[in-house]
């Protein structure tokens, strides 16, 4: 890779990782969970408002931040290079106490990028432990700005290199939590072949995933993780790959080196301490604009739900916070995805959504519908869409698709609604009850 390409794939690195820290110090409004597509997505990165998004498989920003988890402790952490355990099966660490206090034998400050990354290589069981050349370590110790903690490597037990990430955060303990981001992610928007949530003895959330860095697994780099949160808003999330990178490497082994458990064990070795009690305390950050107040995702899966056309049969359905829901539905022919945004105050975005030759009804509503092919990778799959946009900015985007998963090849030959009745349901007067 040319230096250029270098500094360009580490700015864009960096500025994931600053926004993905941001959303996790205000609270982890994200998984995170998935954009919509098409015209909704594209809508959503214009928008100047700042939105609270949530991210598909990686879903989330950077596989640091993750779902929810915990901060419980267990054997120590050495220096240098891999150290303590055996081989595979080896696990790290083992026992469980509270958050404790600095580590005077520590010659770095406890949240330094330089001791985060020690604390990291010291956890690993045996083997060879490189860091990359573009340098991922991040501290909160740097003057410009403070920062959360984060570190990378590049680890190998013999079976093939895998990049290896740690983050740490600290969030407002009496805030009340993101249900999101304390379970596991929805598989109809983030495929995974394994996924746990729990609550541990102290009242720790931990989630272990095991999924893929692309949903639409177009390249069959894998991404597990290891997520804790502790009653006391301390956060470590453990990260790894079946590549020595997160992204654009090869794979180089059938799956990440760390197994679940060991997993489990990393990210609650009392090594972390230090660095976790070093953290400051969160700060709440204001928005830049105010975000209008929109229907909940239970009312909006409500409203689409009671819209649908009787020959259709719901077959699953999910939701997030706010402005989105879906549905797969079936009339006998298989399954077809059905989701839809809705949006107050996207005025600022209309001239990008809607040309010349949009339809206007006569109480001004601007319509655009479209036939597309889906964007996330699956075989063959359409996604058809009708966009609607009232004068006062309030907008209503709905897409359906000929798969009841975008993710994976077409299981039909067309969407199960057509563009007339999604047209039907996006002017519909229901959204302005």
């Amino acid at each position: 890779m040319s230096e250029n390409g270098a500094q360009e794939d580490r700015s864009a690195f960096e500025g994931r990782l600053d926004a993905a820290m941001k959303r996790t110090g205000e609270g982890f409004s994200a998984a995170g969970r998935p954009l919509v597509d098409g015209a909704v997505t594209r809508g959503r990165r214009r928008t100047v408002l700042r939105r609270s998004a949530v991210v598909t498989g990686s879903a989330m920003a950077l596989a640091v931040i993750g779902l929810g988890g915990s901060f419980v402790t267990g054997g120590g952490g050495g220096g240098g290079g891999g150290s303590q355990g055996g081989g595979d099966g080896a696990a790290v660490g083992s026992q469980s106490t509270k958050v404790a206090g600095g580590d005077k034998g520590a010659s770095e400050s406890p949240n330094s990028a330089q001791e985060v990354t020690r604390v990291l290589e010291g956890l690993l069981p045996e083997g060879e432990v490189t860091r990359p050349k573009i340098p991922v370590t991040r501290g909160t110790g740097d003057k410009k700005e403070l920062r959360a903690p984060f570190a990378s490597v590049v680890y190998d037990d013999g079976h093939g290199k895998a990049a290896v990430s740690v983050g740490l955060s600290r969030q407002d303990p009496e805030a009340p939590p993101n249900e999101d981001d304390l379970s596991c992610p929805d598989k109809n928007l983030t495929p995974f072949e394994a996924c746990s949530a729990k609550t541990l003895e102290d009242g720790s959330h931990l989630v272990l995933f095991q999924g893929w860095e692309y949903p639409d697994r177009r390249v069959e780099t894998k991404r597990w993780y290891a997520d804790l949160l502790t009653p006391e808003g301390y956060r470590i999330t453990v990260s790894e790959w079946n590549a020595a990178a997160e992204k654009d490497a090869p794979v180089s082994r059938p799956t990440p080196p760390l197994s679940p458990e060991q997993l489990t064990a990393l990210v609650r070795s009392e090594a972390w301490n230090p660095v976790a009690a070093s953290l400051p305390a969160p700060v709440e950050q204001p928005l830049e604009q105010p975000i209008p107040q929109g229907q909940s995702g239970e009312e909006i899966l409500a409203e689409l739900t009671e819209q649908l056309p009787a020959r259709l049969t719901v077959k699953d359905s999910g939701k997030q916070e706010g402005e989105y829901a879906y549905v797969v539905v079936d009339d006998g022919r298989g399954r077809s995805f059905v989701q839809i945004n809705v949006q107050q105050g996207m005025s600022g975005v209309e001239g990008d959504l809607f040309g010349p030759d949009a339809e206007v009804l006569p109480d001004g509503t601007k319509v655009a519908t479209r036939k597309d092919a889906g964007e996330k990778g699956g075989a063959g799959v359409k996604m058809w869409s009708a966009d609607t946009m009232r004068p006062d900015g309030f907008r209503v985007v709905i897409s359906a698709f000929n798969t009841g998963n975008q993710n994976e090849a077409a299981s039909r030959e067309d969407p199960a609604l057509s563009i007339a009745e999604l047209k039907k349901i996006a002017t519909s007067g229901v959204w302005l009850r």
